[in-house]
């Protein structure tokens, strides 16, 4: 049996009830997190369910919640107004792992035309899948969570400068059973909780490295997939934090240690059967696979900002790590940018294997599609597969090898300005750019003890 959401009906049943005091009413931010209200409940299936408001400058900040110049849509200067935070009730879900708490998201709306704004990452999305639904196609989509849970809490941490960190495991636990039992007392409910709150949560499984963990989610609509990532990433950090520990999603929390990633797998649909799966064709893919694998081939780095957004999320791609630096595919082979998964079978898809944990889901997947609908369009030609070690490979492109790298190729990026827009892609751009100079201007613990005395 399927996992259930709830209706708004359930819902105002449940607050007469008194099991629902509280509603969690959240947007999603560039960086991907939920930005939002608590609500009383019964204000919300009075009248806040309709719409409630918020400040523009919450997609225009950092990770620090900083309030950068140099955007178009909002500034100091046009002060700051407000957007509409419209709940889109099909979103409606228990949070189980709070008290009395049950959790909408909404779509970001401009204040004064009621129409969606654009740099919204919801909206971005949505943009791709209309142009998916008028070539006749449906897409699937599936996220892999990874990320790193430590002994210590988040305060515990903070207060002693992010130094010293311990995982919570002393060794590698990829599929380990006895360290994983070791953890059941926040993977379990994890897991539990996820799925009482309506995400098709599969399983969990120890990652390829001490205190690394995986969770799977059953693929779905694109929408919906990026939803389901943006809860689970918060609960994890909510149910982690409840039972004293920490975790994290930065792909790359020590320089000797494995990166943590999110994987996308991807596939369309017509009709309700794979558009992907011919039976008569070599791995059992279509000519439309083919030119939408193409796509995502071609236009891999213009697209690698929004599957790498940080400075650290560029020290995961290294050789011999599981992690790609190039951009060619593969048939089950891990080493490659993007693996065929399912040959020969009505499962068939691409796994793209370049996203880091950090990504946003919405932005990621948004761009993937744009990617891979430009292959369609193009008619691209898919060169054959990658055999042996990508990473010893040097016929194909490599991916931009910094976020500077990167940020300078989505600026000229021509695809993405076409499916995106002009003003979606300078906005991403100058978020990018933000990153880059914030960086630029510390001075690293490394830098000062390699030159203290040598230099």
């Amino acid at each position: 049996m399927m996992p259930k959401k709830l209706t708004f009906d359930t819902l105002k049943s449940r607050v007469k009830a008194g099991e629902i005091d509280t509603i969690l009413v959240c947007l999603v931010d560039m960086q991907g997190r939920l930005m939002g209200k608590r609500f009383v409940a019964q204000h919300f299936v009075d009248s806040a369910y309709e719409e409630t408001h918020c400040c523009n400058y919450l997609l225009a900040t950092d990770l620090d919640m900083a309030t950068p110049d140099g955007y178009a849509s909002t500034s100091w200067q046009s002060g700051y107004g407000d957007y509409v935070m419209k709940p889109d009730l099909d979103t409606l879900r228990p949070v189980p792992w709070l008290e009395g708490t049950a959790m909408v998201i909404c779509d970001v709306l401009d204040h004064h035309t009621h129409a969606p704004v654009p740099h919204s990452p919801r909206a971005v999305l949505k943009k791709q899948l209309a142009r998916l639904d008028a070539l006749g196609f449906d897409a699937a989509m599936a996220t892999e969570l990874e990320f790193f849970l430590f002994e210590k809490s988040y305060d515990d941490i903070r207060k002693s400068g992010f130094r010293d960190l311990a995982p919570i495991s002393g060794y590698n636990e990829d599929y380990h059973i006895f360290q994983t039992t070791k953890e059941e007392h926040v993977m379990r409910p994890i897991r539990n909780h996820l799925y009482a709150a309506g995400i098709p949560v599969e399983n969990s499984k120890g990652e390829a490295e001490a205190g690394q963990e995986e969770l799977n989610i059953k693929y779905d609509a694109p929408l919906n997939c990026a939803d389901h990532h943006t809860i689970a990433k918060h609960a994890i950090k909510e149910i982690a934090w409840q039972n004293g520990h920490a975790a994290t999603f930065l792909p790359k929390w020590h320089h000797e240690r494995v990166g943590s990633s999110s994987h996308i797998h991807q596939s369309l649909w017509k009709d309700g059967k794979s558009a992907f799966y011919d039976p008569d064709a070599p791995h059992g893919m279509s000519d439309l696979m083919r030119q939408y694998m193409a796509g995502l081939i071609k236009y891999a780095p213009d697209v690698t900002y929004f599957l790498a957004p940080y400075v650290n999320s560029y020290k995961r791609f290294q050789k011999g790590t599981f992690a790609p630096t190039g951009t060619v595919w593969s048939i089950d082979n891990r080493t490659a940018g993007f693996r065929l998964c399912g040959e020969n079978t009505k499962s068939v898809r691409v796994e793209c294997r370049v996203g880091g944990s950090d990504l946003n889901p919405y932005l990621a997947m948004a761009t993937q599609l744009a990617a891979g609908i430009a292959g369609i369009e193009e008619k691209l030609k898919l060169q054959p597969p990658l055999t042996g070690d990508a990473y010893e490979n040097s016929g194909g492109a490599q991916l931009p090898a910094t976020l500077r790298d990167a940020m300078v190729t989505l600026k000229g990026s021509d695809m993405l300005r076409a499916a995106l827009g002009d003003d979606v892609v300078d906005h991403y751009y100058r978020c990018a750019e933000w990153e880059q100079d914030d960086f630029d201007r510390v001075v690293t613990d490394y830098e000062i003890a390699r030159g203290f005395e040598k230099a």
